[in-house]
């Protein structure tokens, strides 16, 4: 059973990742509604929640029905983050994460995400930081270090947890690496299998089928697994591993209905959140994600970035529906 203080997460828990723009409130429904477990915001600069910018207050906006959500901030200010971590409180969620992981040049030049990588001694102040500035359970995001000499995430965890952190999330790639070559999982493992460690470790990077799930489960031993970029465009996952865990079976990939309603919750929920001309327009990625797979659906994917209004996207996926009564994957 994992536990993040006293928040009960069950047998290996399944955890949405926080992915700038993407992890809304309106995709989070559609990965809760497929058994995600834990999931967080997209990250929020502490400075830009200080300052008050609307962007980043926006992203507060949490849901009864989410829960357990976690807010995730990013920072390399300690007076900042113990603020941010104070705004943050107010809003009630279940947990706090910190970001040390973001590998995105722009987050990285202000000395936050991954770039506190480069600093341990540092990374330590601002965590405890936090953790003192809040009664929330607080987590970590990060990498295993930030290049291939500096893997240092085994002090890391050590540390972190002795100012007092609840759980923490390794993605197994430096900051170096970005999103590239394949996620080193060992390192992650021996975090795991550290005597001195008894916080909850959850693995992330490359968990992309209920399969490799099962394995990296048996073979690293991490509480929990965290994915990210294979939950866009397709929320099932989350079920399929649960399902291929309590079975050993594969679940049968979701229909075309299930696929254009899994879609058209997305979009209402886009539209509802941030209104109509912002709402649409912020889906348009996400189309050829839920369609993936399909066969000859170019042409609807165009027609589907193109239209401007709810009455034209609601019309060709209409089309969809009738069209591809049977999943015809390539």
């Amino acid at each position: 059973m994992a536990k993040i203080g006293k928040i009960e997460l069950g047998d290996f828990p399944l955890l949405l990742a926080p992915m700038e723009d993407v992890s809304d409130p309106p995709f989070r429904a559609v990965c809760k509604e497929n058994g995600a477990d834990l999931m967080y915001t997209e990250f929020i600069s502490s400075e830009g929640l200080i300052r008050d910018a609307i962007k980043s207050r926006q992203k507060l906006d949490i849901f009864d029905y989410e829960r357990p959500i976690g807010i995730q901030i990013f920072g390399g200010d300690e007076e900042a983050l113990a603020m941010s971590a104070r705004i943050v409180e107010a809003t009630n969620p279940d947990l706090l994460d910190i970001n040390f992981g973001c590998p995105v040049k722009k987050v990285v030049c202000k000395g936050a995400g991954a770039g506190v990588l480069k600093d341990i001694n540092l990374m330590v102040r601002l965590t405890e930081a936090v953790v003192k500035a809040t009664k929330l359970p607080v987590t970590v995001k990060t990498r295993l270090g930030w290049d291939e000499n500096s893997k240092n995430i085994e002090e890391v965890a050590e540390r972190l947890q002795d100012v007092g952190i609840q759980a923490l999330t390794i993605h197994g790639r430096t900051r170096t690496q970005m999103y590239k070559g394949e996620a080193d999982w060992t390192l992650i493992a021996k975090v795991k299998n550290n005597p001195r460690i008894h916080i909850p470790i959850f693995g992330n990077g490359d968990i992309d089928s209920p399969q490799k799930a099962v394995e990296y489960k048996q073979r690293y031993g991490v509480d929990g697994v965290m994915i990210g970029r294979a939950a866009i465009g397709y929320p099932w996952i989350f079920r399929e591993i649960r399902h291929y865990i309590n079975t050993g079976e594969i679940l049968a990939p979701p229909t075309i209905e299930e696929r254009v309603e899994a879609c058209m919750k997305h979009l209402h929920g886009a539209i509802q959140w941030k209104g109509q001309k912002l709402g649409i327009l912020e889906m348009r990625p996400h189309y050829s994600n839920y369609l993936r797979g399909l066969s000859h659906v170019k042409e609807y994917r165009t027609r589907l970035v193109m239209a401007d209004n709810v009455s034209d996207i609601e019309a060709v996926f209409e089309e969809v529906r009738a069209n591809y009564t049977v999943v015809e994957v390539l």
